[in-house]
């Protein structure tokens, strides 16, 4: 049996990947993307780019250079939780990796970022090890706090190996994450009324008040341009992020959580005006918090329909008193 055999048979044993590219305007992103998702050494998956209604080149670009991609291609901007879930909805694998446009994956990610769920079948989710352009960290997983606050652990800093364990982690980040399908089909897709930011942070709530674990693989690698389609502390930006942590949190507390948190959640609710009006974007600010409380009564309804297989100590371990940042 000669070498390309060998590796066709093992590909056969491997579960399908289905890798899911959300794109709005990133025609400039899409050629070191998808290089880069065509050079994996796992065998087994399929690629599918869901375009957002784009105005560029996006879809004739990819029609020309990377005929082999699936394209769904939206009317409208869905934002990511809709296009996610575009793209999830058509695809075929056991495993669906979501992936940001302005990625490049490392050409063993998706062999990597499998090993967890292959090995434990109660893992739902696996976040991979995120760098910025300049070499620093930009995510290893999500936490979060009392107040609401969620961020990328190790943002920012210099990597010296101290994110090189494959551990536990409360949830991952979307630009670079690995769902079960059979977690999803429990739980639901994103939430779509997020539409952008937050959405992960929802979904990885959900997926732990399921009862699913999420695994750091920090052998899987992406390099994230960060920004490269949605501007960090643009307008829009600033509204999504402050609307949707009020969300997750109605949304997702364990009711005893989100009354003793309270005072948390209040404070930083009231904190973010001052210091986003310093930035200019006070307006974009106050309209989030302004639609937050006021369509919370969808969250809430919500609440009823989440499927809980945990007791509230389990998920409030990974609730922090502090945060980061604001």
């Amino acid at each position: 049996m000669d070498q390309e055999s060998v590796i066709m048979k093992a590909a056969s044993h491997d579960p399908l990947v289905s890798v899911v590219v959300v794109n709005y305007n990133g025609r400039h992103l899409l050629e070191d993307c998808f290089r880069s998702l065509t050079q994996q050494t796992y065998r087994n998956y399929e690629i599918i780019l869901v375009d957002n209604g784009s105005k560029d080149d996006s879809i004739s670009f990819m029609k020309e250079h990377y005929p082999d991609v699936r394209i769904v291609q939206l009317s409208s901007n869905t934002g990511f939780a809709g296009g996610a879930n575009a793209g999830i909805r058509t695809s075929n694998g056991e495993y669906i990796l979501t992936l940001n446009n302005d990625t490049i994956a490392d050409a063993h990610l998706v062999e990597e970022i499998v090993q967890p769920m292959r090995s434990d079948t109660r893992v739902g989710m696996c976040g991979a090890k995120m760098f910025l352009p300049e070499g620093r960290i930009n995510s290893t997983g999500i936490c979060i706090s009392r107040s609401g606050a969620a961020w990328n652990r190790g943002m920012g800093e210099m990597d010296h190996g101290q994110y090189e364990v494959e551990e536990e982690i409360f949830g991952p980040c979307a630009g670079a994450a690995l769902y079960r399908r059979s977690m999803l089909d429990e739980i639901g897709l994103f939430d779509e009324d997020f539409f952008l930011y937050m959405e992960d942070v929802d979904l990885a709530f959900r997926g732990r008040l399921a009862g699913w674990k999420c695994i750091y693989v920090p052998t899987s690698r992406v390099l994230h341009i960060h920004g490269g389609t949605a501007v960090p502390e643009s307008a829009v930006a600033v509204y999504y992020v402050n609307r949707n942590r009020i969300w997750y949190v109605v949304k997702n507390f364990p009711v005893g959580t989100l009354i003793t948190s309270s005072p948390w959640i209040i404070g930083r609710t009231c904190t973010v005006i001052p210091y986003y009006l310093l930035r200019g974007n006070g307006g974009a600010a106050l309209k989030a918090i302004f639609d937050a409380f006021k369509m919370s009564q969808n969250m809430i309804k919500k609440r009823a329909t989440t499927k809980k297989n945990v007791s509230d100590d389990i998920v409030g371990r990974w609730i922090l008193t502090w945060c980061d940042f604001l």
